[in-house]
């Protein structure tokens, strides 16, 4: 556990935590399970017990340490006089800082290292912060302080070279590439004014301006709109502005009352019924182009459209392999996730959970949605819908990487540097400037560890029997 985590939660600690009981002056570790474990005194006057987050108790363990009185006191007496006289501290003039916000400070200098080498002797990979449950620290006296904190378990990954899933073939059709052509040929189409007088037909755009007021609901502020495009027939057209305006001519006002489906992405509009009043101002109509030479080298660089063909049959066999690669993967780690079961830390599970939030979250802003209307979503139901997903991402991980380790994947120096040069076109930073950032949060070895599983799905998947 970096020293930094102990850090954190070891000074928050000093003055929240109390224990008057007298501790037994060994300068030992003592570990057992934390959920085996009963306080017996619990209650007495003047303990308390900091508790943090819910912590798995199948990958938890209890660790206490005693250190002896002349140890704390040597720290203590090296700490304090280093802090006085030259420490500066917030709020404080130098050589002047009262020896209680010393105290605060010491346990960083006396701590870290002993839980750490404690943590190691245990042979357990811990995760997450660890919560204090108990600290005494006073100069003359014997430390102690007792913790929890989770690990990641021991588990076994034997025989998953048999663990097997159907691998599709990618096959393009022709009907498929024709479809991606008749989709490229109506994004190049234009709408245009319908000069002569006729009533509107399926197909034909409206050009129309309204107001309408929402049924049941007088404080609803009206709804309206200029030159507003509608396509008569269209999946987007909400079906009683179709039916109001097939067969209407240009010039004619229309009634027409709109009930809106519960599901409708417009929330204001989602369910209600609203009354409008619609003026046709004009007739459009889609021209689309002529799909040939000149076609296609509108669209790119193509000389003909056999070449487009081409490049469309090619991006469209890459976007069909990347997601039957991903379908077939997320299979086979859910094979995976079956054939080798573990307990997995609480801590690690919500991290995920909180990524997946967060990645929703802005998706939802990139939809338009207001930040006060984030701040009424139920975040309650939205975590806990999203636990067994984190839980399964978590496990897939940690399979990975004890898959990468016995398959001797590595990461190469030029794969790390180009995944740095994309990540910094993508956050429009320096090379350099994102390098220093990365190296201070640990972002590398993150990004590293990354690619070393993103490696090994790929390697599992290549040696997948064809189906």
């Amino acid at each position: 556990m970096a020293p930094s985590a102990w850090k954190a939660i070891l000074l928050s600690s000093v003055d929240t935590v109390e224990n008057n009981s007298e501790p037994t002056p060994a300068d030992t570790a003592h570990t057992h399970e934390a959920h085996d474990h009963e306080h017996e005194h619990a209650h007495e006057p003047g303990h308390e017990h900091a508790y943090g987050p819910v912590l798995n108790p199948d990958c938890t363990r209890e660790l206490v340490l005693d250190i002896p009185a002349e140890d704390v006191s040597k720290s203590f007496r090296n700490i304090t006089r280093n802090y006085q006289k030259y420490a500066k501290i917030p709020g404080f003039r130098a050589g002047k800082v009262p020896e209680t916000v010393v105290k605060r400070r010491f346990v960083d200098g006396l701590l870290p290292d002993r839980f750490n080498q404690a943590v190691r002797e245990l042979g357990v990979t811990p995760v997450g912060q660890p919560q204090v449950t108990e600290l005494t620290v006073e100069d003359g006296s014997p430390l102690h302080v007792k913790a929890v904190f989770e690990f990641i378990p021991a588990f076994s990954i034997e025989g998953y070279q048999n663990v097997t899933v159907s691998k599709p073939p990618v096959e393009i059709t022709e009907g498929e590439v024709q479809q991606e052509m008749k989709q490229l040929r109506e994004s190049r189409a234009t709408i245009e004014p319908v000069e002569e007088e006729r009533a509107m037909v399926d197909g034909d755009w409206a050009q129309i301006s309204y107001t309408g007021t929402v049924e049941g609901d007088a404080e609803a502020a009206p709804v309206a709109g200029e030159d507003t495009l509608l396509e008569i027939g269209g999946n987007d057209t909400v079906e009683a502005f179709s039916t109001a305006l097939r067969g209407a001519r240009a010039g004619e006002t229309l009634n027409v009352a709109a009930t809106y489906p519960t599901e409708y992405p417009e929330a204001k509009l989602a369910g209600k019924t609203v009354d409008y009043t619609i003026e046709v101002k004009g007739i459009k109509k889609r021209n689309l182009p002529e799909l040939n030479d000149e076609f296609a080298k509108e669209v790119g660089a193509f000389e003909s459209l056999s070449d487009l063909e081409s490049r469309v049959r090619e991006n469209l066999a890459n976007r069909k392999q990347r997601s039957v690669e991903g379908e077939t993967k997320d299979r086979l780690f859910a094979a995976l996730i079956e054939r080798f079961p573990f307990p997995v830390p609480e801590s690690l599970v919500q991290e995920q959970v909180d990524a997946r939030l967060e990645r929703g979250l802005r998706a939802l802003a990139a939809q338009g949605m207001e930040t006060d209307q984030m701040r009424k979503l139920d975040f309650g139901r939205l975590r806990a819908a999203q636990r067994d997903s984190a839980v399964a991402e978590v496990k897939t991980s940690l399979l990975l990487e004890k898959i990468a380790r016995a398959e001797d994947v590595s990461v190469s120096e030029e794969e790390m540097d180009r995944e740095i040069h994309l990540a910094a076109l993508q956050s429009r930073e320096p090379v350099d400037t994102l390098k220093v950032r990365l190296t201070q949060d640990g972002g590398l070895a993150r990004i590293r560890e990354q690619l070393k599983r993103e490696k090994t799905a790929h390697l599992l998947y290549e040696r997948l029997p064809a189906s």
